[in-house]
């Protein structure tokens, strides 16, 4: 009986002894070859479905093969077709994770088919004359008029302006069938809802587990155990997604409400950048919070940026924390100083000295601090100029109950989105407040006098 595996399942259940033979068989280039000979080695479900489909959305959790899947369609399709564009979150994430990624397009592609990346011209040239222009999706207006045989777009749920994939869908229209594969992580925003109740998207569901064979240790000891068991590791690991919690300050609807194209943000006539400082650093510690938001001149706040990063050492995020306020010609930079106390000042002005710097201390729970903000959010005063993906998660998952290891995280975006507005609007109202108490006062003894 031959006993040839025809793909990797099928060699994996071969003794040693068959393995051994079945690769003594094949010369140097055979086995060169068969390194990258993705049907081979693919799981069936990484393979692009049968069908009169548009959209290819596979919603997979983290280090399930995602960025390998979209790169392989992408070298598979360059053989057809001259037209196969990429477009990523982030400019970062083009290159970084879509390109030059582990399992990106150049790692997956045997030399003799490899393209060659034009950095400055944000492009790739395949030896058989093919092209893939390289998008980033906070540029949507680089998409307007651009056209695609066949497009990758990753991590859509993460991108900051929904907009871009509007900007995209318009280009899909050349050649006898347009197509995009949509490599995700699931989020319930209005986009990819919609997407999902469209008839012309084929998508499917998968978990972190179907790849655990090909992960690191350390990814699993980092990511997965951390994550498995709480909500953050249903939609991170296993790719639900995650409806709105009961009793939690901020709903879905709420949010996308707020939502607004970056053009429309007004002129602002103060901004800040706040802080929700870690206590420890390293890849274990919490995030550093980061938002940056200013006010207009009709009292509606806007949110500019979500900075927030982990892993960085105190002196970084201080650096980072001025370097925004620079950016954004902001005013203050306003930091919890309860895990920090003096150091978080002390810290800014090494960076640098003349910055102005405000330190705030929270008295009362994280959940009874944001309810005012949430307010704001329900009477339309704060705006997202774009959306701010992880952030907008935490938001809506806010309950008075909240528990972090339930939760799989600190809401440390949060609290710094709440220090935000606070410090715009709730300080400046109180101002106002006493100045016409002061005002209505002198009133009242110069009509004495």
């Amino acid at each position: 009986m031959d006993r040839t595996p025809t793909d990797a399942r099928a060699l994996a259940r071969l003794s040693p002894r068959e393995r051994a033979t079945f690769f003594a068989r094949l010369d140097a280039d055979e086995l060169e070859s068969l390194k990258t000979l993705w049907p081979f080695w693919a799981r069936p479900e990484q393979l692009a479905p049968p069908g009169d489909w548009v959209y290819w959305l596979p919603l997979a959790g983290r280090g399930w093969g995602k960025t390998r899947t979209g790169a392989e369609t992408v070298r598979h399709w360059t053989r057809e077709f001259s037209l196969v564009n990429l477009i990523g979150a982030t400019a970062d994430d083009v290159r970084d994770v879509m390109v030059e990624g582990e399992s990106g397009v150049l790692a997956v592609c045997p030399r003799d088919e490899r393209p060659r990346y034009v950095a400055h011209r944000r492009r790739l040239e395949w030896p058989n004359g093919a092209r893939s222009l390289l998008f980033s999706a906070e540029e949507p207006e680089r998409l307007r008029g651009k056209q695609h045989m066949k497009l990758w777009a990753d991590e859509l749920a993460a991108w900051r302006y929904p907009e871009a994939w509007d900007q995209a869908v318009f280009g899909l229209r050349l050649g006898a069938k347009p197509q995009a594969i949509i490599t995700t992580t699931p989020r319930p925003t209005k986009l990819m809802r919609e997407l999902l109740a469209d008839p012309l998207t084929i998508s499917t569901q998968h978990s972190t587990y179907e790849n655990i064979g090909n992960l690191a240790e350390s990814f699993l000891a980092r990511v997965v155990r951390k994550y498995e068991g709480t909500r953050l590791g249903r939609q991170e690991l296993h790719a639900h997604m995650l409806l709105d919690v009961p009793g939690a300050l901020w709903t879905r609807e709420m949010i996308e409400a707020a939502h607004v194209a970056k053009e429309e943000a007004p002129k602002l006539g103060r901004i800040v950048v706040a802080l929700d400082p870690p206590a420890t650093s390293g890849e274990n510690a919490d995030e550093c919070g980061m938002i940056v938001a200013g006010l207009a001149a009709d009292r509606q706040v806007f949110v500019l940026a979500d900075l927030s990063r982990r892993g960085e050492t105190p002196l970084g995020w201080a650096t980072r924390a001025v370097a925004a306020l620079r950016d954004f010609a902001g005013d203050c930079i306003v930091a919890e100083v309860n895990n920090g106390g003096e150091m978080i000042e002390t810290l800014i002005r090494q960076v640098d000295a003349k910055v102005a710097f405000r330190a705030v201390r929270a008295s009362r729970g994280k959940f009874t601090r944001a309810e005012p903000v949430a307010a704001l959010y329900e009477q339309g005063r704060v705006r997202h100029c774009g959306t701010f993906a992880r952030l907008e998660d935490q938001m809506c998952l806010m309950t008075p109950d909240f528990d972090r290891a339930r939760a799989g995280f600190s809401p440390d975006r949060v609290d710094a989105l709440v220090w935000a507005v606070s410090s715009l609007v709730f300080e400046q109202e109180a101002g106002a407040a006493l100045f016409e108490f002061y005002r209505s006062m002198t009133a009242d003894m110069s009509g004495r006098t």
